[in-house]
């Protein structure tokens, strides 16, 4: 059986670290007094796709860090779409909006903060 980690291409490994980035900037500015952890990252391509560099965030944004990952390479679509444009959903209805806020309060972060050279670089 082969690894779930033998399943990144270059779309899913730009799709990760969109997602660590914008979940990191969610919990960055949402859960500023929780008590937070470094990612744990066993696998060295994973670490490589985020920069050498293991994001910082509280339980509830690693756990759904970790459940976006595995629901990425899981995907068995290819080329893989949007999320929010695919016609079968696989993210637990619970994580599904919360990717969702998450995903709206880092785009527009950005924009608010002048960082459309960010933007630019996730969406193209």
């Amino acid at each position: 059986m082969p690894k779930l980690f033998d399943r990144l291409n270059i779309k899913k490994e730009k799709d990760i670290k969109t997602l660590s980035d914008f979940i990191f900037i969610f919990c960055r500015e949402n859960h500023p007094g929780e008590t937070k952890s470094i990612f744990p990252i066993k696998d060295g391509r994973l670490l490589k796709v985020l920069g050498n560099e293991s994001p910082v965030l509280c339980s509830d944004c690693q756990k759904l860090l970790s459940h976006g990952i595995a629901k990425l390479l899981l995907c068995s679509l290819d080329p893989k779409p949007m999320c929010k444009k695919c016609e079968t959903h696989c993210y637990a209805p619970g994580y599904r909006e919360k990717i969702r806020e998450v995903m709206k309060f880092s785009g527009l972060y950005l924009v608010k903060h002048g960082r459309l050279d960010l933007m630019a670089h996730y969406l193209f």
